[in-house]
């Protein structure tokens, strides 16, 4: 059969025509059996994709993906793996599934893909993460193992320390016949676990197509580099959008992509001739890279029960609690500015959003000038560490 292609048809009936062990991943978006419909339009609202994830009954979902399963082992290599993308709804079924056509003794790993989404009026936790199930089809499985950098708070010369164990199995460092500590191997940072976390797509991203459920290349990339090679084939048996083979195509993979519906063939087929990619500034500077704030700053607004807003130099926080039924902006003067700097900050980033209180945090003595002109009613605090001063000044005075 010809690589690299989007094949339109069921899954079930495409899969047959392929030769047994021809594969080297096989990646499942499957429907999670939400039992609804989903729709959503693209950017221009020139096209409308849908799809329906409802069924008659749990059995019934439960033998497509078994029956999906079956026929995607036995056209996996002896060295290739399975990834099932499935989230709360009906993980602990599929997982059963899994145990059952691939074996326990296969299942490798339970990947959490954890991401940040808007909150939502819904009573209980909010939905932050989705199931992805890591089985291979044999002991002899490939793996490639990625590297993570150490965290900020790691002691790095202590980690690039050899250990061995004394005669009680306590870990102490090695030491040579001088003393001296010996250095152990060459060190890549920390191996990548099993949670991962990688943002959802933004809704402004290039990369989004406007297909529901749409996941981000990035996540299909780590699972890409991680069981295969170059060269090597992924199968996607539910396709969508093309995430998968586009992923592929980027890391010079070869790709075959199934789907049901006419229309996310046509919209893969587009999306492999573009090769839009979204990147993620989170991921590449990691993220520390995002947090402006000082610990003064943020005692200051956990103590107002404010949140935290980074990389906005007109407003440092949010209060937790609405007045009027709005949110209530704050802003603290950092130790460059003048009030007058510092109110037209916040009053600028405030243009537009009608809030109808803005609170300042005065950290430094000075009065408002008289030749300041700016309109202003934001309410002026002075900070604890003003107030004392002051305070000391007066009792210094009497």
């Amino acid at each position: 059969m010809e690589i690299n292609k989007i094949i339109h048809g069921n899954c079930l009936e495409i899969l047959k025509g392929f030769k047994d062990e021809c594969i080297d991943l096989v990646y499942f978006d499957p429907p999670f059996f939400t039992q609804k419909k989903h729709i959503l339009s693209n950017r221009d609202n020139s096209k409308t994709f849908e799809f329906d994830d409802i069924y008659d009954s749990l059995d019934e979902y439960l033998l497509l993906i078994e029956k999906a399963l079956i026929e995607s082992k036995r056209v996996l290599n002896k060295t290739g793996s399975v990834f099932l993308h499935c989230d709360k709804t009906a993980s602990h079924n599929i997982r059963t599934i899994l145990d059952k056509v691939f074996g326990r003794e296969n299942f490798q790993s339970e990947i959490v893909w954890s991401y940040k989404r808007w909150s939502n009026a819904k009573k209980g936790l909010l939905n932050s993460h989705q199931i992805i199930f890591f089985y291979s089809k044999t002991p002899d499985f490939k793996f490639n193992t990625l590297y993570n950098d150490y965290s900020a708070t790691t002691n790095l010369d202590q980690i690039l320390q050899d250990r061995e164990r004394d005669e009680n199995g306590k870990s102490i460092y090695k030491r040579d016949e001088n003393g001296n500590i010996v250095i152990g191997k060459e060190k890549k940072g920390v191996p990548l676990s099993d949670v991962w976390e990688i943002p959802y797509l933004n809704p402004k991203a290039k990369e989004r197509s406007g297909y529901p459920t749409q996941k981000p290349v990035l996540l299909l990339n780590q699972i890409i580099n991680i069981s295969t090679n170059i060269g090597d084939i992924v199968l996607d048996p539910f396709c969508g959008s093309g995430t998968t083979c586009v992923a592929a195509k980027s890391l010079n993979r070869s790709y075959f992509g199934i789907d049901i519906s006419p229309d996310a063939v046509e919209l893969a087929n587009l999306r492999l001739e573009e090769m839009i990619i979204s990147d993620s500034n989170l991921l590449n500077k990691g993220s520390g890279d995002y947090l402006e704030k000082t610990e003064k700053e943020l005692a200051i607004l956990q103590n107002l029960n404010a949140f935290p807003v980074q990389r906005n130099s007109g407003i440092d926080g949010f209060l937790k609690e609405h007045y009027e039924g709005m949110p209530v902006p704050v802003k603290i003067q950092n130790k460059y500015e003048t009030l007058e700097d510092a109110i037209e900050k916040l009053e600028r980033a405030s243009i537009g959003k009608n809030y109808p209180m803005k609170i300042l945090i005065q950290t430094k003595e000075s009065e408002i000038s008289r030749l300041f002109n700016f309109h202003t009613d934001i309410e002026i605090i002075k900070s604890l560490d003003l107030q004392t001063k002051e305070l000391t000044k007066k009792t210094t005075k009497a």
